[in-house]
């Protein structure tokens, strides 16, 4: 796929909205991206373990939805004028996770001009598939 960012990007600058938010509070950090896709990696740890010390729906469900939204929003034109909110998101955990790190890549599955749909696979430093999910985006106008 040609490269979809309407915006030059860096790991600084698509980090830059993490902190004191949710992101920052389960230590998500985007890693790395490339033409059509972003990487973030999330621990496993005190912050993202449900009670019985296995990694928590939610919190991959928090990684998705984020990798998902930051990736929509760098793939409008005007900031400015436009953001996009999710609108759906759905999550099929498939392995359990106890530690360590997890890492999500965010690839775009359509590209329209008010919605965008895009598939996030959380793996295990393994590169073992955990999670598979998928986010839905609406472009909207924001109040001037």
């Amino acid at each position: 796929m040609a490269k979809i960012w309407k915006h030059d990007l860096s790991t600084e600058l698509l980090n830059m909205g993490g902190t004191n938010c949710m992101v920052g509070h389960l230590g998500i950090e985007i890693i790395d991206f490339g033409d059509d896709w972003i990487k973030a990696k999330m621990p496993v740890d005190h912050r993202t373990t449900q009670p019985y010390g296995l990694l928590h729906g939610g919190a991959s469900a928090a990684l998705a939805e984020t990798l998902g939204s930051i990736a929509a929003n760098f793939c409008i034109e005007d900031l400015s004028k436009e953001s996009t909110v999710g609108i759906e998101i759905n999550a099929n955990h498939l392995k359990s996770a106890k530690s360590g790190f997890v890492y999500g890549v965010a690839k775009p599955i359509k590209l329209g001009r008010k919605l965008q749909v895009w598939n996030i696979d959380i793996t295990n430093e393994e590169d073992k598939l955990i999670c598979v999910s998928r986010l839905t985006t609406m472009t909207i106008a924001l109040k001037q």
